[in-house]
């Protein structure tokens, strides 16, 4: 019986240490999804702000306009979700009741 309860022990605090060093590894992992879509939202806004652009990436005042440009498109993003967040809570959400079912 002791055997049976030591064996029980052993194993339920290495399966909570394999737990444990797999939850920090998962925050790694998900620090790094994060990181990865981060850039690729930057890369892909990116692309989707400066089209029609001509921008000189060479110079200082030609990135300080690449930088405006960009900030600009993304606070134009920002309150566009705003705006439709807004309009959403404020729809009626209730059933239709004209419609029988």
């Amino acid at each position: 019986m002791a055997m049976g309860i030591t064996l029980l022990v052993i194993s339920v605090l290495s399966i909570a240490i394999w737990v444990i060093i797999e939850i920090k590894r998962l925050k790694h992992k998900l620090f790094a999804i994060f990181l990865i879509g981060l850039l690729l939202f930057a890369y892909f806004g990116s692309l989707v702000a400066f089209k029609g652009e001509d921008i000189d990436y060479k110079t200082i005042p030609g990135l300080i306009d690449a930088t405006k440009i960009y900030f600009s498109w993304l606070s134009f993003i920002f309150n566009n979700m705003k705006t439709i967040t807004a309009g959403a809570v404020q729809m009626d959400w209730e059933s239709n009741e004209t419609i029988k079912s």
